[in-house]
């Protein structure tokens, strides 16, 4: 049996294989968004990162499942990464993971089983720093490598955080810095230096736990982590869902330096162009930046930051948390407006 690279098998990895949000929102138009079940809490009306199921008063579950191609080569990383992005969900409703089982494909007849010995191995690390089990999952042979979990969580009914809840007058929290999609690029073709790398495999591994806290905060009003459609993505789709505008100040936005060179060169995913081509007119990007800026901020991002709209007066304390949590790169990134019919849902001012 020839061994081949993980990401040799497909052309896009992580969240950067996601179909893009115009092919998305054509598959979903014909879904039928309302059911007759009462206690469906969120569906799939406003492209939520997760469902949630009301149990009584005062507990909700949360479910959410989530699967990806390879980003990197080495399988425990892969495997660490993917269980982290799909984890993520969960921690972006505002609620507490409890139980994971593994979504696997493998194409068993061009990669060793110790690959997928290893996948296993990094998810089950990353469920244990989560605190739950990985009980079991389903695997198919499959012609690329994919793998991820169905993860189901809890929250209170009445503090779980949706897109939706913006407020005029909010501030916009963003907890880790844009560019892993285009870092990830740059892996793919081995054009990244060692410290590079080793700041990217911090960032797309590092859990969102503080999502969990979030949601139990008053103060904050609609919550949502950065993935396949970028930052510009889910800023629109926080924007539709809570009929408000967003306004970003980029200089305030983090990004990984190394990313801006890398555009610069070329090195961009495909699912950035995706990306900007899909939100047209509703992404406005003021005096007309030039491409290479755009895109750090349509690049698809995996297990990236979480998105805070949260009340002004309590963004400075929400910012001292997060960066107690680790998250040393938190910072308000705009703010929350009201909709003029004739704007762009969102906007980036220089």
């Amino acid at each position: 049996m020839d061994a081949q690279k993980l990401t040799s098998f497909s052309a896009s990895g992580g969240c950067g294989c996601k179909i893009d949000p115009t092919a998305l929102q054509q598959i979903l138009e014909k879904v039928p968004k309302q059911w007759s079940q009462p206690d469906l809490l969120v569906g799939i009306e406003n492209n939520d990162d997760a469902a949630v199921m009301r149990i009584n008063e005062h507990e909700s579950l949360i479910f959410s499942s989530d699967f990806s191609t390879p980003i990197v080569d080495d399988p425990c990383i892969y495997g660490r990464i993917a269980a982290a992005n799909a984890l993520s969900d969960i921690y972006a409703m505002g609620a507490d993971p409890l139980i994971a089982t593994a979504i696997v494909g493998f194409p068993i007849n061009h990669l060793p089983m110790d690959s997928m010995q290893e996948i296993m191995r990094g998810a089950v690390e990353i469920c244990q720093e989560a605190g739950i089990p990985l009980a079991g999952g389903h695997s198919i042979d499959n012609p690329q490598p994919i793998f991820g979990l169905s993860v189901i969580g809890k929250a209170h009914t009445h503090l779980v955080k949706t897109n939706a809840g913006a407020q005029t007058g909010d501030l916009l929290i963003l907890t880790k810095p844009l560019g892993i999609g285009i870092l990830a690029s740059a892996i793919k073709i081995n054009t990244i230096r060692e410290n590079t790398y080793q700041k990217f495999i911090h960032h797309i591994t590092q859990l969102n736990k503080p999502g969990s806290w979030l949601g139990k905060q008053q103060g904050v009003h609609a919550l949502t982590d950065i993935t396949g459609f970028g930052l510009a993505g889910h800023l629109f789709e926080m924007a539709k869902a809570g009929r408000v505008r967003m306004e970003i100040n980029t200089a305030a936005v983090p990004v990984l330096e190394e990313a801006w060179s890398l555009v610069r060169e070329g090195v961009v995913p495909s699912g950035a162009y995706r990306n900007m081509h899909s939100y047209g007119d509703s992404i406005h990007f003021d005096d007309e930046w030039n491409i290479d800026h755009q895109l750090v901020f349509t690049d698809p991002q995996t297990n990236g930051g979480l998105l805070i709209s949260a009340v002004a007066e309590k963004a400075d304390y929400f910012i001292e948390k997060l960066k107690e949590f680790g998250f040393a790169e938190s910072a308000v990134v705009g703010r929350v407006t009201a909709l003029n019919g004739t704007e762009a849902p969102v906007v980036f001012n220089k």
